[in-house]
């Protein structure tokens, strides 16, 4: 057996009838590049045999009511593919339209724990011969990088080339009520030291970051951020949106402005939401705040899947112009990124080892029921991320790969999410919202191709050192 850890376990505990929190992917396939032909029967079989070798895809949840700890991973002796992968068709007339809409559905239904905690949904019927693959895999289970890695095990750099064997994968193995009880059971035992160990540390952070934020070094404090409309307390119907942008773009605003990558990213994102609330006479004087996730896989030597911190960082909504508002952003993020480096990799793995499965669970059930979100100050705006992807073609078990969309979860009081990945020359943008909050979010979509452009025609009136 392999026991979660906290940080996989809390992902658990926060899932409500109305906070889902699978991570989905929506990936936009070219059929005519597969060897012999799309064939739906084909293409599950070629998937059931690059999975064998796949211990995420095998692995469920097991827990006992002795268990004082968190639950753990066995593997699935009666594993079926058949009841993870699923055969469906977008209505008429078959337009990205519908497939969004149709996304929207998928992440609305949450994942049976019984089983391995995925789904894999191929889409036909596309008016443009194109195939789509969403995907659901539950935040417990994978993180952003993780999910990444996982996809990359079924694709390849060729459209026939065969699947990729992990000699050194092993599965989770197997363990009795009584195993999983002693092991919860010593877990449990060892807590309090822990806890010692980590408490002077904790009661000094908050003085340290009031010193930091009077020296203008700090990123946002929590609970400081203006309130919009997608954050408030959402409920279980999700909607999707997604946009395609040209990344040699990104690179020339990137290089011309001697700024970031990410900074581009997030100046964005910051744009589109300008005129998105605009439009809605919602533009809040003080700028939005990001939570931005932080991989510290290779950083971190604790256990478990998720391995990731977070920073807040502000997106400068209240200044009009563009570019201003890039090299602001960049500012904002070189601060967040060293306060966040100083406060280190491991923090929120170690305080959510303390994470009670019982009081954690009831208290989000109670927090959600009463729609606390809205009436405390709101936490963050939304949450940002950027996910690095390979820069050359991928063949999705022999589909060559035309867009490959993220989609986060999202949270009461914070209910949007944008994911951009980038792959073969595109930067994909993927949007997740509450369809009862943020009920138009494909113009919200539409403002990041106008957003790019806008950067791209801007003069650069001040000179700007090259980033590294």
């Amino acid at each position: 057996m392999q026991r979660l850890s906290g940080l996989d376990a809390t992902f658990l505990y926060l899932e409500t009838p109305t906070q889902l929190l699978h991570v989905c992917g929506l990936v936009l396939l070219d059929p005519s590049t597969i060897p012999g032909g799309y064939d739906y029967r084909k293409l599950l079989r070629e998937l059931d045999s690059r999975m064998a070798t796949m211990p995420t895809f095998r692995r469920k949840l097991k827990d006992s009511r002795l268990n004082l700890d968190y639950p753990v991973w066995v593997d699935d002796h009666d594993f079926d593919i058949e009841r993870h992968c699923h055969r469906t068709a977008v209505p008429a007339p078959g337009t990205h339209a519908e497939l969004a809409e149709l996304a929207g559905h998928i992440a609305s239904q949450p994942l049976d724990r019984s089983r391995p905690l995925w789904e894999m949904w191929v889409i036909e019927g596309l008016a443009d011969g194109q195939i789509a693959v969403m995907s659901k895999i539950h935040h417990s289970a994978a993180d952003g990088v993780t999910g990444a890695n996982i996809l990359a095990q079924l694709c390849s750099l060729e459209p026939d080339s065969p699947a990729l064997v992990d000699p050194t994968a092993q599965g989770a193995g197997d363990a009795g009520t009584l195993d999983i009880a002693i092991g919860g059971l010593m877990a449990v035992i060892a807590r309090p030291a822990r806890i010692a160990r980590l408490v002077p540390g904790g009661i000094a952070m908050l003085p340290k970051w009031v010193t930091r934020a009077r020296k203008g070094e700090a990123m946002p404090a929590p609970f400081t951020a203006p309130r919009t409309s997608f954050n408030g307390a959402i409920t279980g119907h999700r909607n999707v949106a997604f946009s395609q942008l040209d990344l040699a773009k990104v690179k020339a605003v990137k290089d011309r402005h001697g700024v970031k990558v990410n900074d581009v990213v997030l100046a964005l994102c910051a744009g589109a939401l300008r005129t998105y609330l605009e439009d809605r006479d919602e533009l809040p004087e003080d700028s939005l705040v990001a939570m931005v996730p932080v991989s510290v896989h290779g950083k971190s030597d604790r256990p478990g899947t998720n391995q990731i911190s977070g920073m807040f960082t502000q997106l400068g909504t209240q200044i009009g112009d563009p570019v201003e508002r890039l090299h602001a952003i960049s500012d904002y993020n070189a601060t967040s990124k060293n306060h966040n480096e100083a406060l280190g990799a491991n923090i929120l793995q170690d305080w959510s080892q303390f994470a009670s499965p019982a009081v954690f669970g009831a208290a989000m059930r109670v927090y959600s029921s009463l729609k606390l979100a809205e009436r405390h100050p709101v936490v963050s705006n939304l949450v940002v991320s950027n996910v690095p992807g390979p820069p050359v073609p991928l063949y999705f078990l022999g589909a060559q790969i035309k867009g490959m969309f993220p989609l986060g979860p999202i949270f009461h009081g914070a209910g949007l999410n944008v994911t951009v990945m980038s792959l073969d020359g595109k930067l994909d943008v993927g949007i997740v919202s509450c369809s009862d909050l943020a009920p138009e979010l494909d113009q919200l979509a539409q403002g990041f191709g106008a957003a790019l452009d806008e950067l791209f025609d801007a003069e650069v009136t001040t000179p700007a050192p090259t980033a590294t």
